[in-house]
């Protein structure tokens, strides 16, 4: 099988389910930015030396790859064969995020993203899965969008934002607090 089709060459492309449009549909725009998120929670998953942060890292590319094939099903009928986030990812990642806090210091100021690369890493993730989050809102008020998803995003980036916390601390990186008027 090759790699290309030439089928995209002039700016469309199809759907699961067969229907074509072009490129900067909103669908694709959602579901491209969900794919870039993906590679950048590789990054951060190959960063890492914990393995069951690892492990985590990759279920986490799994629901990632869930979600685009969602939002890349455009009839009932594709629906029916691409899985569903479930409650229970959400949930995964909100007891992450619990016993990460335990550990860290109470958050009282903004901090500026950075203090070390691997940390820079989980930031960029994070602002990428918080523009995914704003694409999905957006096609969401144009086709219908499973909750769950829109949910997941949400979870994923405060998940991001103190696995950087948690990743910093780990390292010995300072956070740096925004200053805001001086």
């Amino acid at each position: 099988m090759k790699i290309y089709t030439k089928t995209g060459d002039y700016g469309e492309t199809s759907l699961f389910g067969g229907t074509k449009v072009f490129k900067d549909d909103l669908r694709l725009n959602a579901y491209g930015t969900i794919d870039e998120l993906n590679s950048f929670v590789g990054l951060v998953r190959d960063v890492t030396s914990s393995e069951s942060r690892k492990e985590l890292l990759e279920k986490i590319q799994s629901d990632l790859f869930t979600i685009a094939s969602n939002l890349a099903a455009e009839s009932e009928k594709a629906q029916k064969y691409v899985p569903k986030i479930k409650e229970n990812s959400v949930e995964q990642l909100e007891s992450e995020i619990d016993a990460m806090e335990e550990s860290l210091e109470p958050l009282r100021n903004f901090i500026l993203p950075g203090g070390h690369q691997h940390v820079s890493f989980c930031h960029i993730a994070r602002t990428v899965c918080r523009r995914g989050e704003r694409e999905v809102i957006a096609l969401s008020r144009n086709i219908e969008v499973d909750q769950h998803i829109i949910k997941y995003l949400n979870r994923l980036s405060d998940y991001l934002f103190v696995l950087a916390r948690k990743m910093a601390k780990e390292v010995d990186a300072k956070e740096v607090s925004w200053k805001g008027k001086e």
